[in-house]
């Protein structure tokens, strides 16, 4: 499979556009400094202050939010093994709190979880790679994907051994998290299963989180921890020809032999009375036919073997390399993606806010950052406009006159965060609460 074009407009098989806003956000706070719509270089300095002070409170506070998600992880990292143990109610109430806090911080990072029917339409589906591969679900508690940001790819794809290729559109997500959850210990009847578990280093209950780049979508199969390499109808056909023509002969030759040999074995084990020069001939041949079928079996075997093998490693290949992070290792960067997609979200509404000549709706703010987002950076955006509102309403700087909006000037936006950065190390209740 080769790869010759890549198309990072919307992808339309995957719905709506997405939410992910995919600009750094030094740049998307110059620009809007450089949009020349903030009246002097000191209203221009104090848009900076106020940026800066609202990254630094979603830094504190999703500080907080990364040292919840690893306690929530701890009984069910795969690669500790937690001193304590908790009874199966206390465990469920902990997995309940687990998937929570972490589907929060995925939503904050604008991740979209793909349904169920998504997922199955994938494994029905077989593009990206010429590996047939099964993947059983029995296994597994739960199975989630999070997927964000996407595009279109050409790809060829090889057919009939290699002489022909034809060109296929497969959608292809951005970044794609695995969430996987191992059936709790009381889940697991069978024995052979627990062996399989233990042979895998897992531990009944635990969770398995995977960390992906530029998935292919009829591939989400492959992603999983005991995903199989099977032989497509292909190949078993290429396989069992071969074996046919050469295994028949073999076999019509040894049918009309092996009586001889019998009949020469029982006599050098006392069963038959004697055998002429014939006989022993004839049981020659049958032996020789026996071992020429023997080693006939072993070549077919290895051939099966090695294409096997050889999936394996494409399989491997095609995993390995878009593989980011595992487990626990992937909270700080969902953390610091979530932070910052809301400091994106909240630098956008507050600058259009502020800079707007009458106070807009809700749906007219939408449409300018959307129309300036395009405009600057090229990037399609569904922007989360309700979540940026809360986002400045939660922070005391949103203002509504019913449904027209505005935000406080940059001076008093900029007294309101710092009594709110001060009430962090205070002992009175912080204004903001938790992101």
């Amino acid at each position: 499979m080769t790869s010759s074009t890549t198309d990072r407009r919307p992808a339309d098989a995957a719905g709506d556009r997405d939410h992910f806003i995919a600009v750094r956000k030094t740049d998307i706070l110059d620009a809007l400094i450089d949009h020349g719509h903030l009246a002097d270089d000191a209203q221009r300095d104090r848009f900076r202050q106020v940026c800066g002070r609202l990254a630094a409170i979603y830094h504190y506070e999703y500080f907080a939010q990364l040292e919840r998600l690893r306690g929530d992880y701890f009984y069910f990292n795969p690669e500790l093994e937690p001193h304590a143990r908790l009874d199966h109610a206390a465990l469920e109430r902990a997995y309940a709190e687990l998937v929570d806090s972490f589907t929060t911080v995925l939503a904050d990072a604008n991740f979209v979880e793909l349904s169920h029917a998504e997922i199955e339409e994938a494994h029905r589906r077989r593009s990206a790679m010429r590996v047939e591969i099964e993947a059983p679900l029995d296994d597994f508690r739960e199975v989630r994907f999070f997927r964000r940001g996407h595009h279109q790819e050409t790809i060829e794809i090889a057919g009939w051994l290699g002489l022909r290729k034809r060109a296929a559109q497969v959608l292809v997500y951005d970044d794609l998290i695995l969430f996987v959850a191992m059936k709790p210990e009381v889940a697991i009847a069978s024995q052979r299963e627990r062996k399989r578990l233990a042979r895998r280093k897992l531990r009944p209950g635990s969770v398995l989180i995977k960390y992906f780049r530029n998935i292919a979508g009829d591939d989400l199969n492959a992603l999983f921890p005991n995903v199989r390499v099977v032989l497509s109808l292909a190949d078993k056909l290429l396989l069992s020809g071969p074996a046919l023509a050469g295994g028949v002969p073999i076999l019509l030759k040894l049918a009309s032999t092996i009586a001889v040999l019998f009949l020469v074995i029982g006599f050098y084990f006392g069963r038959s009375g004697s055998v002429g020069e014939k006989e022993t001939a004839g049981a020659l041949a049958a032996l020789s036919g026996l071992v020429a079928l023997g080693g006939f079996i072993m070549r077919q075997w290895l051939r099966y073997q090695r294409q096997s093998l050889k999936y394996q490693k494409e399989l491997t290949e095609n995993v390995y390399f878009r593989n980011v992070n595992n487990n626990a290792g992937i909270f700080d960067s969902m953390i610091g993606a979530a932070e910052d997609q809301e400091c994106k979200e909240a630098f956008l509404a507050f600058y259009f806010l502020s800079v707007s000549a009458s106070a807009p709706k809700q749906a007219e703010l939408e449409a300018s950052i959307e129309s300036w987002l395009a405009q600057a950076f090229g990037v399609e955006v569904a922007f989360k406009v309700g979540d940026a509102l809360a986002k400045l309403d939660r922070l005391g700087l949103l203002r509504r006159n019913g449904e027209q909006l505005s935000v406080l000037p940059l001076e008093a936006a900029l007294l309101e965060l710092d009594r709110i950065w001060g009430d962090f190390f205070s002992s009175k209740p912080a204004a903001a609460g938790g992101g």
